[in-house]
């Protein structure tokens, strides 16, 4: 009897160290994590706190504060009424919208053919195609550019959106995704006498809703933050994106030291972004994990 007390007593004790030890593990693992949410979080807030404060105070700041006592939304109106941010705005939710939508046809149609369709050197040809990831993007866009220019596509949304609407990476994932569909459905889709377009709509793309989204969301992203294609495609100023217009705004707009109203118009492009993510943070992480998984 007291050999059995003994042991339920170390046994306690034994648990109780493994409760502590765990429990040290965890304080230091969220301590280590706020610090890091900290770091990665700061330039927002140093980006938001600039924003709300006046040309004359930031320049007054011989020592940087990250606190402001008369916080004003005048850099906001700035940046509103004295370039035309709204503009930029616009152009870039058409160029967004369109690309997205014309990638999504594109990368859906090629994914389908490559995981389903049965055509005489699909392999190789789908090697070569995943080799294009290989190839520097300042080569793709010098010929883009000749490309573009020789079409007299310009200062013009086509000649913005085209290049983009395909990507070999979304093409692999969503692959992946359709491969995991059994084929039992396919044929006995096709005993129905299903057509492989109809298929595609009704089966393939329902099951692989996550996985589109999340290309969705990833390529919205891509294309808000486009900074390189539009900077070289286009020159006037009706066409530009809110990338471009940043800087458009630095050279022409506020001035190269107004840096409260910069940072006003940088949180007003940066914010439908943050919205996006947070919003729909949990299906981009499942639709990516469920793009790789096989099985």
């Amino acid at each position: 009897m007291e050999t059995l007390m003994k042991n339920k007593t170390d046994y306690s004790k034994i648990e109780k160290k493994a409760a502590v030890r765990k429990r040290m593990v965890s304080t230091i693992t969220y301590l280590l994590l706020s610090l890091w949410a900290i770091v990665v979080l700061f330039p927002f807030y140093w980006m938001v706190l600039t924003s709300l404060k006046s040309y004359g105070a930031y320049n007054s700041e011989y020592t940087p504060k990250f606190f402001t006592l008369s916080p004003t939304i005048q850099n906001y109106a700035d940046a509103f009424g004295t370039v035309p941010l709204g503009r930029y705005l616009m152009n870039t939710t058409i160029f967004t919208l369109a690309t997205t939508a014309l990638m999504l046809i594109v990368i859906t149609l090629a994914a389908f053919a490559f995981a389903r369709l049965e055509f005489r050197g699909k392999n190789i040809v789908f090697v070569l195609f995943l080799s294009l990831m290989m190839i520097p993007n300042e080569l793709v866009i010098i010929t883009n550019f000749v490309t573009v220019t020789n079409l007299n596509m310009r200062n013009t949304f086509s000649g913005l959106i085209l290049p983009s609407v395909t990507s070999v990476f979304y093409i692999y994932l969503l692959k992946e995704n359709f491969e995991q569909i059994p084929d039992s459905l396919y044929y006995a889709a096709k005993v129905d006498g299903t057509s492989d377009l109809k298929y595609l709509l009704k089966v393939m793309v329902p099951i692989s809703k996550p996985t589109l989204i999340t290309i969705t969301i990833l390529k919205v992203i891509e294309c808000w933050n486009s900074y390189v294609w539009p900077r070289l495609i286009t020159d006037n100023e009706d066409y530009y994106l809110v990338s471009n217009g940043i800087q458009e705004i630095r050279e022409n707009g506020f001035g190269r030291e107004n840096i409260p109203a910069m940072m006003a118009a940088v949180v007003v492009i940066s914010t439908p972004l943050i919205i996006l993510f947070l919003i729909f943070r949990k299906r981009i992480m499942a639709g990516v994990s469920r793009g790789g998984m096989k099985g």
